[in-house]
């Protein structure tokens, strides 16, 4: 069965009854979730049950080796994650004959993340374990907890190879939701070919939640890298240390029996949109006539707004939200933001009304925490805790030791720290209830995840603020853009490909390690079992007897899949100095993070690049401080090896099939933090990667394109704009992140002698996400061209056509062009 419903809604109760009865029973549990802190938080609630019966105990990497054993024969609820069931409990199953014997249960949590490659793996994983639960006779009943998803049931079924039934409704009370869509201004830098440059969605989730923290809003920050992650909270940090070092006080602290309570809901559930656009971004932040807005007010709380000069673009729009904001009337913010449109904190002067030209250092204009005229001294925090401002906020990321993990829950928790700024590792069902706000920064990949980022506020049924601030980014600024594709539409399909046979090989090679594989066993795999499995005999992987398939060789077969990086050896990236061994990264990725050159952050430290030695496997960094960031770019060659499916698209012909990918880091961009502002493009010198995977493209013949090229349209450029474009909006209609997929143009391919637009699955044997493309690939071109088309900018720009992974950069590009390239292949001739 899989339960698929909102964030909140009680999936943790409705498998933890049966999970508990199940071992006051004398049974067993097997808890798995795609992350150590949703294992850590399960933990936590079990264990607060106060039930000696059930001995529930984390077997993860950060299990000590001393307790393992103990777990092993005594536990009878056990939270683990694929990777350990993988690698570990797999392997040495009959060192788990007593829990297998008595297993009555499997939960797979927040299931809804296991999609892609990833996915892929965890779906013969499952397989796997079936056949060692019928190994020692067990039919455990298996319970999936997924947040609201897309045939769910389908989803389920071809994740663990079961029928599944599906339970939807969600009647669970909920409070309201304040959704805002916010877009960084425009700033007067200019980047590759005079492109516009965007103020980052870092820096505005930076400045935002120093001044939420600030305003005592409990808010959680939520960065699509670990990178990000750290940048955002470490500049946060250095706001409220300005703050705390030049804010003095007068006054007495505000009792708390004065502090103000929640204001009462002005929004609807589920979540509606708050959209800030040039016509209304002043009327809709400023304006609290009731009669204008009956329904979708935003969150009652400090409010400031910009709007938008002709020839300016647009500005930041904010929406700052809080939970306890004075109930005797509306905020009296400024009714102007700074020149710049930027989000300028709490921390630089928005939380007082000096008057025009006054110092912001004159601690005469320094509003005071209880001063009669200061509107927001309810928002100061206690003169006790000014000088420790900066530590109420951090950062969260994977790669923290276990330990300093639990700290920063607990901290979150209890309020200790005010603000987190987090990758996706926060994203799932981990308690953390009393947020007020979260911040999105980018997209986050599907409409799943930002509903699952957003309600990690109000979780106890209070009233939220969530805030998605887009990147410079063709499908950020669509979606902006374009609220009707956020609201109102159903939550996209899970993709997944078990089987994929880069990912089925690895498995059957580990499940006939762990007991020899049978006739019988085949069907459990799947349909293209018996093919792979003839080319692994020829491989001489595993070897054929009239009884089954046998593992023969001496090396560990689990090490043949990767289950969440992209295969090769370990990288470890070691400073230079002292010979600390700070971290690792798998070989493909290294490619593009620890290169010569590049700035690589961990745990709050900023260090750079010296060298990066594939043959030793190792990347030497030194400390520093640099004020920029990188970006990997690389070039590109494909071929065509196949083509599996073909149907004509306007005047055009759209094909799907496998390809031979060509790739290589040829250099690194240095981009300014704050401002965006370019650098530089640094050579590199890096080996060529090859890749066979699955690619969507389209095809124009010469009738189609020549009166282009009359027209004067640079086709090249054209094409080049369109791939770039259609790479940032694939991600719409395919789980998927711009990350995960790549693309190639060009004017006069050799394998189709036309021009060809190429979109290709950046894993080993494809994902899913092309399929999915080619499934749904006019609604797809379709976003695109409006896409371009709704971009203020003149001749493109990284919110269009530009492409920060561009070996070539960025040139040519085309972006006229690339519209009436769009236009001739979608319209029938």
């Amino acid at each position: 069965m899989i339960v698929s419903t909102g964030t909140a809604s009680g999936k943790s109760l409705a498998y933890l009854t049966p999970a508990v009865a199940s071992c006051l029973d004398g049974g067993t549990v097997l808890y798995l979730t795609p992350t150590k802190a949703l294992a850590a938080d399960q933990l936590r609630g079990l264990r607060e049950l106060h039930l000696t019966q059930v001995r529930a105990a984390t077997y993860d990497g950060d299990t000590p080796f001393e307790e393992r054993t103990w777990i092993r024969r005594h536990a009878n609820y056990v939270l683990t994650n694929p990777d350990m069931l993988h690698r570990s409990i797999l392997p040495r199953h009959a060192s788990w004959m007593s829990f297998f014997r008595r297993l009555r249960m499997v939960v797979v949590d927040e299931c809804h993340g296991y999609r892609g490659v990833f996915g892929s793996h965890v779906a013969q994983i499952l397989r796997r374990l079936r056949r060692v639960c019928v190994r020692y006779g067990s039919t455990p009943t298996f319970l999936l907890a997924s947040a609201t998803a897309s045939e769910p049931g389908a989803f389920a079924m071809r994740l663990t190879g079961l029928e599944m039934d599906e339970v939807t409704v969600d009647a669970s009370p909920k409070g309201s939701t304040t959704i805002a869509l916010w877009e960084p201004p425009l700033t007067e830098l200019r980047g590759e070919g005079g492109a516009p440059v965007r103020r980052t969605a870092t820096a505005e989730a930076a400045d935002l939640l120093a001044d939420l923290v600030l305003a005592d809003v409990r808010t959680l920050a939520f960065v699509r890298s670990r990178r990000g992650a750290e940048t955002v909270a470490l500049t946060a940090r250095a706001k409220l240390a300005d703050v705390a070092f030049s804010m003095p006080y007068t006054g007495t602290p505000l009792p708390a029996t004065h502090r103000p309570e929640a204001a009462k809901p002005t929004t609807t559930s589920p979540p509606q949109a708050t959209h800030w656009s040039p016509d209304t971004a002043l009327n809709n932040t400023i304006d609290h006539d009731p009669n204008n807005h009956p329904d979708h007010a935003p969150v009652n709380g400090p409010h400031h707004g910009s709007s938008h000069s002709p020839g300016q673009g647009p500005s930041s729009s904010p929406a700052i939200g809080s939970a306890d904001r004075p109930a005797q009337g509306p905020a009296q913010g400024p009714a102007d933001s700074p020149a710049d449109g930027s989000a300028k904190g709490l921390a630089d002067g928005r939380c007082g009304s000096a008057p025009t030209g006054a110092p912001e250092s004159d601690p005469a204009h320094i509003p005071s925490r209880n001063a009669p005229d200061n509107p927001l001294s309810w928002a100061l925090p206690d003169i006790s805790d000014l000088s420790n401002l900066p530590d109420k906020i951090a950062a969260y990321r994977a790669g923290y030791l276990a330990e300093d993990r639990r700290v920063l829950e607990k901290a979150l928790r209890d309020g200790t720290i005010m603000g987190l700024a987090t990758t996706n590792a926060l994203e799932l069902g981990v308690d953390v209830s009393g947020l007020d706000a979260v911040l999105i920064a980018g997209w986050p990949g599907t409409r799943a995840s930002l509903w699952q980022q957003a309600g990690r506020a109000g979780r106890d049924g209070q009233d939220a603020l969530a805030v998605l601030i887009a990147r410079d980014d063709p499908l950020d600024t669509y979606l902006v853009h374009h609220p009707q594709a956020l609201f109102g539409q159903p939550v996209e399909a899970i993709v997944l490909d078990p089987d994929n046979p880069y990912v089925l090989g690895p498995h059957l090679c580990a499940a006939a390690a762990e007991i020899p594989l049978t006739e019988a066993d085949l069907p459990i795999f799947g349909p293209t079992t018996t093919d792979v499995l003839d080319d692994l005999v020829n491989q001489g992987m595993l070897r054929a007897r009239p009884t089954g398939w046998f593992w023969t060789r001496r090396e560990r077969p689990t090490d043949l899949a990767d289950i969440r990086g992209g295969g090769g050896s370990l990288i470890h990236v070691v400073e230079s100095t002292t010979g600390r061994l700070l971290g690792s990264v798998d070989e493909p990725s290294a490619h593009t993070t620890v290169h010569t050159g590049a700035v690589y952050i961990h745990q709050g430290e900023t260090f750079l690049v010296e060298a990066l030695d594939l043959d030793a496997d190792v990347a030497l960094v030194t400390a520093a401080n640099p004020d920029y960031s990188t970006f990997a770019r690389d070039i590109t060659d494909i071929s065509i090896l196949s083509t599996q499916r073909s149907h004509p698209l306007g005047q055009g012909t759209l094909h799907f099939g496998e390809v031979e990918v060509t790739r290589q880091v040829v250099s690194y961009l240095k981009r300014r933090f704050q401002s965006g502002e370019m650098l530089g493009d640094e050579p590199l010198d890096l080996p060529p990667r090859t890749l066979r995977t699955r690619a969507v493209w389209w095809t124009l013949p010469a009738s189609a394109v020549t009166p282009l090229a009359e027209a004067g349209i640079d086709l090249g450029g054209a094409a080049h704009a369109a791939e770039h474009a259609s790479i940032g909006l694939l991600p719409l209609f395919a789980t998927c992140d711009r990350w995960d997929i790549g693309g190639v143009s060009t004017e006069l391919h050799a394998d189709t002698g036309l021009l060809t637009v190429f979109v290709y699955d950046g894993h080993e044997g494809g994902a899913g996400f092309a399929e999915r493309g080619y499934a749904r690939a006019n609604d797809w071109l379709t976003a695109t061209r409006e896409a371009i088309t709704s971009c203020e900018c003149d001749r493109g720009c990284p919110s269009c056509i530009q492409s920060p992974k561009c070996g070539n950069g960025n040139e040519p590009l085309d972006k006229r062009g690339a519209i009436r390239l769009l236009n001739t292949l979608l319209t029938t001739a």
